[in-house]
């Protein structure tokens, strides 16, 4: 369906603006005309460049993905068309997501399939879903799979809101403590730096240091937007070189704590998406051809890789697990097991919810070290800022 704004005005004369969906013009003026209004203009409805300004910078969250997923295996498990269940999904979202599902449906009604129609909006969906889509629509099992996608997303960013909310605290006290700082070193220290002068008594070395902090103050507060800007972007530079991300991943899973819980993580989302891949009958060389390329990872990405190419040698897919040195035994043992029964489906969901609850007790170890070490940071920098603000007045008492 298209859309088509208008003006036309009613028997009293009276001007009326307003938006029409139709298939065509010839039918968007029929549609205007049984309103009993009188057409003046009519043309195809286009956004202004604002708003494509806003919605070429705005994102579809993984929430709405998933979401939008949920409603449509839904309304096509109760029989209704693709393209129906895709304008009803229209008439409900708003902004980019919008936008995209009326390109799909455009797309679909001109001829094309669903997966031709998502690989144009590869950036919204993503591989693995784009893949899972082509099987189920090639096996004739649509429904199937966008429930098991359905289920896969809201399991992700319910995994992901546990990371965030367990983060929301440490990251309050940072805020916090940064906030005391600001105002002690930009309005309090410069009023007492006036009396310590006049007085020509000697500082200790934490407020010289906190002075010389407060006089830099004014550049720096014009001077720190610019480092930021030019950090970002010298860091996504370097990112892109496939070498310095390499590394920068490496070091990541080497972390204390947090290596552990990045790894978990990792493994939760590659085995849960390639047991939902296998079950939707993607061959096994697909699937793990497109996980390496959604890892999210290069460390990963690159042993999935030769994973991959072992497997299109006739190699089975434990033993070519087994070679690469990053993956967990029980990783390995279980996809052998599954391979032996024929229901690596199976062991692959199964491993799934136990790396999950793995990274689920690493986050809450991740929170419980957090929160005594954010204390003694705190403690040590309270201490610091009291003793830079409070010996000088004391040392200033005690002249009397």
């Amino acid at each position: 369906m298209k859309k088509y704004v208008f003006r036309a005005r009613d028997w009293q004369g009276k001007v009326n603006k307003g938006l029409v969906e139709a298939r065509n013009l010839r039918e968007a003026i029929s549609l205007v005309k049984k309103r009993r209004l009188v057409l003046v203009d009519i043309k195809p409805y286009q956004l202004s460049f604002w708003q494509k300004l806003r919605l070429h910078f705005s994102r579809v969250s993984g929430g709405q993905v998933a979401s939008f997923t949920r409603r449509l295996a839904t309304m096509i498990e109760a029989g209704l068309p693709l393209t129906e269940a895709l304008s009803l999904l229209e008439k409900q979202e708003s902004g980019k997501l919008q936008l995209v599902i009326g390109d799909l449906l455009r797309d679909i009604e001109g001829g094309s399939s669903f997966t031709a129609a998502l690989k144009k909006h590869r950036e919204v969906f993503g591989d693995i879903y784009i893949a899972s889509v082509s099987a189920g629509e090639e096996a004739g099992v649509l429904e199937k799979v966008l429930t098991q996608l359905a289920d896969t997303l809201e399991k992700r960013q319910e995994f992901l809101a546990k990371v965030k909310g367990a983060m929301i605290y440490p990251a309050i006290i940072l805020v916090g403590m940064g906030g005391v700082i600001f105002i002690v070193v930009t309005f309090v220290i410069p009023k007492m730096a006036n009396l310590y002068n006049e007085f020509n008594t000697q500082l200790p070395w934490e407020t010289r240091v906190l002075m010389d902090i407060a006089s830099l103050s004014g550049v720096l507060v014009w001077l720190l937007p610019f480092l930021a800007v030019a950090g970002v972007v010298a860091g996504k530079v370097l990112m892109r070189q496939p070498e310095m991300r390499y590394r920068y991943d490496e070091i990541k899973l080497r972390i204390p704590i947090l290596g552990p819980l990045l790894q978990a993580t990792l493994l939760t989302n590659l085995t849960r998406t390639l047991g939902m891949m296998v079950n939707t009958g993607v061959p096994l060389v697909d699937g793990v051809a497109t996980i390496s390329r959604a890892a999210g990872n290069m460390v990963y990405q690159k042993a999935l890789e030769r994973v991959d190419q072992r497997i299109e040698k006739g190699f089975p897919l434990s033993e070519s697990l087994r070679e690469q040195m990053i993956f967990p035994d029980i990783l390995v043992e279980m996809v052998a097991t599954g391979e032996q029964t024929g229901k690596l489906d199976t062991i692959l969901f199964r491993l799934a919810h136990f790396f999950e609850i793995e990274a689920d007790q690493r986050v809450k170890t991740l929170t419980s070290a957090i929160e005594p070490l954010i204390m003694i940071v705190l403690g040590i920098g309270v201490g610091f800022l009291v003793f830079a603000v409070i010996m000088p007045i004391y040392n200033l008492t005690s002249q009397f």
